[in-house]
């Protein structure tokens, strides 16, 4: 295959730039040229939030690479506060203007790669033209964004995804009152509710004003501020908002050329990254990719993913046959004190695709209990019949990302949650613990799936019938510290002397604290003949499924 010698790349930051260097290794001798609508051609947009609030105090070290440090070590004719208005699939070439300058040229390509990104939604509200409303995609943004907060004591946040939870983060940083409205019932919509009721807990802890299940219809300017009016009737005075409520692929340019787009919006890409024009590839968060877990079209605007696909379109380009497998979602958020992390599908996607399932909920701790310092986190399990996973969410204060990162790559690699059971991983007090919850997340599966115990769920309790009862088995002291209305006490270490008072003709819906003490309750009675059924994740399951943490 001959090698392009003009490879021309629209859009810098993680696809394009990532595209570009790559390409170069590859071929010293490529001309490669790259546009940059903007200003700055490479930097670190995951930590925009964490400049605003303080975390990153120079603004400098956003700056992953220059123009001219890319022109330096890798040879990149970088141009910056360049558009790319059209492309000429036909006649190969593409139309350039610069915003400096206004003057327009144009560029002929062999290859090219899109990297045009998303933009962030922003409904046409009443007085959303507003200077004070901001969005945050780029320096520019985040530079309003440190403007706008100058004499403003009050912020306004609409959306609780990852860029809503880390900038009301950032503002209660930097000491400003911060209303965080959310349309759903819950923060993280890629998330189980289950899950994240810790996060409420901590963003209320630290300030924010959280309002879930409304939305925000309109802002009015006035004398004392910004005016939001939300759907219950009720407004928030601010000096601010930023608005957080989700992307939108940027796809004009493509669209414009000619160019397939997918049933999601995005532009349809091969496992190569090559569009429907053979000559013109596209990378990021404006393709549409293949959703692992359920092997459909999917959106998953990530970084780490738009990174790989730089890679791969450069491999084909340059004659290395290279394939995209698709993105599972694997992602991380801090929510001060704590973090969520999430890889595979949601049990609520699992449920409106119809796809049978099986979930299991651990609260182990980050490493072994007796050193000190441990932190407990929640993991939760997704897995179908055959034991294969499709998806894990865990939440805690440290140890979320390993054990995310411990699943992720065993679904990548197509393991099993037997395989989770024998997983050899690092162990030393400090660092975690002879059985890794990611062990004992594979343990509590494969029981289910080897019918060694049978689980019941919290939402049953609305219906429990005449012949189930509840059982708790922990501790007395635990029990009058709070249990499931209606439970009886049976504590473990006393069930084989009680097996009296119990009706074998009933079934027994037994629960402890985290599960354990429930797990042990329920092999004692199953091999004696009674029907019982444990709650995964116990009583600290039960209360995070009502809201609390």
């Amino acid at each position: 295959m001959e090698q392009p010698k003009r490879i021309v790349i629209v859009g810098g930051v993680a696809g394009g730039a990532s595209a570009a260097v790559r390409a170069r290794r590859l071929s010293e001798g490529a001309d490669i040229v790259l546009f940059e609508r903007g200003p700055h051609v490479s930097f670190a947009n995951c930590g925009l939030p964490y400049h605003i609030g303080g975390v990153i105090p120079e603004r400098a070290r956003l700056l992953v690479q220059t123009p001219q440090s890319l022109m330096a070590r890798f040879n990149l004719d970088v141009r910056v506060n360049s558009e790319v208005q059209s492309i000429d699939p036909g006649a190969r070439t593409v139309t350039v203007r610069n915003l400096k300058t206004g003057q327009v040229r144009e560029q002929p390509y062999d290859a090219l790669v899109l990297s045009p990104g998303a933009e962030p939604i922003r409904p046409p509200l009443p007085g959303i033209g507003d200077p004070r409303i901001l969005s945050l995609r780029n320096l520019d943004d985040m530079d309003r964004i440190l403007a706008a907060m100058a004499g403003a004591t009050r912020a306004l946040v609409v959306g609780a995804g990852y860029i809503g939870l880390e900038m009301a983060e950032a503002f209660r940083e930097r000491g400003l009152e911060v209303v965080l409205v959310e349309k759903l019932d819950q923060v993280m919509a890629v998330a189980d509710a289950d899950m994240v009721a810790p996060l409420h807990g901590e963003l209320r802890a630290h300030g924010v004003d959280l309002r879930l299940g409304l939305s925000v219809e309109g802002f009015e300017p006035g004398p004392e501020g910004l005016t939001a009016k939300l759907s219950d009737g009720s407004q928030v005075v601010c000096g601010l908002a930023v608005l957080a409520i989700g992307v939108r692929p940027e796809t004009a340019l493509a669209r414009a050329a000619g160019l397939a787009l997918g049933s999601t919006g995005g532009i349809l890409v091969d496992e190569y990254m090559r569009t429907s024009d053979p000559a013109i590839w596209a990378v990021g968060d404006a393709v549409e990719v293949k959703d692992t877990v359920l092997d459909g079209p999917a959106l998953i605007p990530l970084a780490g993913p738009a990174n790989r696909q730089g890679r791969i379109a450069a491999d084909n380009i340059l004659g290395r046959k290279s394939v995209y497998k698709g993105t599972q979602g694997t992602a991380i958020c801090k929510v001060f004190g704590l973090a969520f992390a999430i890889t595979g599908q949601s049990e609520k996607v699992l449920k409106r695709k119809g796809v049978a399932h099986h979930k299991i909920y651990i609260h182990p701790a980050d490493h072994a209990t007796y050193y000190p310092g441990a932190q407990p986190l929640t993991l939760k399990l997704l897995f179908d019949g055959e034991g294969h996973i499709l998806g894990a969410q865990a939440v805690g204060a440290a140890g979320v990302d390993k054990r995310i990162d411990v699943i992720a790559t065993a679904m990548r690699g197509g393991l099993t949650v037997h395989d989770l059971e024998d997983a050899e991983l690092c162990y030393a007090p400090p660092y975690g613990s002879a059985k890794d919850p990611v062990n004992m997340a594979g343990f509590v599966a494969s029981n289910v799936l080897r019918g060694d115990t049978a689980l019941w769920e919290p939402e049953e309790l609305e219906a429990l019938r005449p012949d189930q009862v509840l059982l708790d088995v922990r501790t007395l002291q635990e029990f009058q510290a709070g249990t499931i209305p209606g439970a009886a006490l049976a504590p473990v270490d006393e069930l084989r002397d009680r097996l009296d008072e119990l009706d074998p003709a009933k079934e027994h819906l037994v629960f402890c604290q985290v599960g354990l003490r429930g797990y042990l309750a329920s092999r004692i009675l199953s091999q004696l003949g009674y029907k019982v059924r444990n709650l995964s994740g116990g009583y600290k399951r039960y209360r995070m499924s009502v809201g609390g943490a």
